[in-house]
């Protein structure tokens, strides 16, 4: 088969590392990817949101199968016209995916699918949004409605910073067309956990678990990020509360969404709370997360392509799927400055010395090549050294001693991925 992967992240190093493993694949492409991708795939210079050109591509390059990695093209509907070109493509439809493309209509999708979620209110104006404030308890949670690159959401202090943030949103437009309206959120408390489910539009099947760390500094402090690091299997959620979410959450969303006309088929990724009074759902969203990305497929034992495969094609009922008994843990490398202002084209050595070390992977997300053959940084996150073990203390212990070996003066990372399970 010929795959093509849309992406250039962390995520889409993963999923080309674990395409190529499958005896189905021929030929590998991935748009437009980056300096370690160009090790599993070959490159294609088309951005991920330039549609027509990359169903130009999948046409021209008789394309069999193309897996599409971030929200952005699933939102502007890619998948919809790769379809209506009879092309197979793992990814949601435009209509489904606007599970992640707006906040308000993932919300209503929740309360009619009687999903638990916390309390909220809908606002395009920023009198009646402040209004609404007068009666919450503070903290709260105030998100832009659309697609805001991982930055839309504020979990608000006190009024004021509650005020400015609604100000800073409809007002000035910092998140411009994706603010027009936005969310106000009942703040809940307990511990985050990613839940993943590959869905075909009937039925679903549960991934291992993960869990990320968000904040930028260790034992989770400082502002959010994409990601900092991640690991599997995570213990908040053993095997008898992912049965749980999938009948509390993925079942019916999956029935609520086909009722409407518009079956999700691909994977959904839960940000759930696991609260004192049970989990609750935080968002949804409609591709795979980054970096859990990396250690789920670190850890399959399936095919994956054969899996993303039945899920395009509504095979999902009878299909299992198999996870090895070793941990895995990502450790995310990012650009000092991140989630702020950093620099970009630094220098990056010894990720050849990081890859030498057993059972260690190191999945790019923002880097090139320059012309002299110098591995460059040119992202916030730019490297995630990912490692399994026996347990996820082994894990992380080998992740580090990877990490340690790369020398990029101009990086940072978390000392303490995983903490919790450890």
């Amino acid at each position: 088969m010929r795959i093509l992967v849309v992406g250039s992240g962390g995520r889409e190093h993963a999923l080309c590392w674990a395409i190529k493993q499958s005896p189905l694949c021929e030929a590998l492409y991935c748009a437009p990817g980056n300096a370690g991708i160009a090790e599993e795939a070959e490159l294609v210079a088309i951005g991920a949101e330039d549609i027509d050109a990359l169903v130009g591509f999948a046409k021209d390059q008789a394309i069999d199968f193309v897996v599409v990695g971030p929200e952005a093209p699933l939102v502007l509907g890619l998948a919809d016209r790769l379809r209506e070109e009879g092309i197979s493509v793992f990814g949601p439809s435009a209509a489904a995916a606007a599970l992640e493309g707006s906040k308000a209509f993932a919300k209503e999708i929740m309360i009619e699918a009687g999903v638990p979620t916390a309390a909220y209110g809908e606002f395009s104006d920023a009198d009646a949004a402040k209004a609404f404030l007068d009666d919450q308890t503070l903290p709260i949670v105030i998100k832009a409605d659309g697609l805001a690159a991982g930055k839309g959401v504020i979990i608000a202090q006190n009024r004021e910073e509650a005020d400015q943030a609604i100000d800073d949103i409809l007002v000035a437009g910092q998140f411009g067309e994706a603010g027009s309206k936005l969310i106000i959120e009942e703040f809940l408390e307990g511990e985050e956990i990613s839940f993943f489910a590959l869905m075909d539009g009937k039925s679903a099947v549960a991934l291992a678990s993960a869990q990320d760390h968000k904040a930028v500094g260790e034992g989770d402090t400082g502002p959010n990020t994409g990601g900092m690091g991640a690991y599997s299997p995570a213990p908040a959620l053993p095997d008898d509360r992912r049965s749980e979410i999938m009948e509390l959450v993925i079942d019916p969303v999956a029935e609520t969404m086909a009722a409407r006309g518009t079956p999700f088929q691909g994977v959904l990724f839960v940000g759930l709370m696991m609260t004192s009074d049970g989990p609750k759902v935080l968002e949804f969203n409609v591709r795979f997360g980054d970096p859990e990305c990396q250690v789920l497929m670190t850890r399959a034992m399936t095919d994956v392509l054969t899996a993303l495969m039945a899920t395009a094609d509504g095979m999902l009922s009878s299909f299992d799927l198999r996870w090895k008994d070793e941990a895995a843990v990502t450790v995310v490398m990012a650009a000092e400055g991140y989630p702020g202002s950093y620099k970009k084209n630094t220098v990056i050595a010894g990720v050849e010395k990081a890859e030498a070390h057993d059972q260690v992977k190191v999945f790019h997300a923002g880097t090139t090549n320059s012309k002299a053959g110098e591995l460059l940084s040119i992202g916030g996150r730019v490297l995630g050294v990912t490692a399994t073990g026996e347990d996820v203390k082994a894990a992380q212990a080998r992740a580090y001693q990877a990490v340690d070996q790369i020398d990029w003066p101009d990086g940072f990372c978390r000392r303490d991925i995983g903490w919790r399970a450890v």
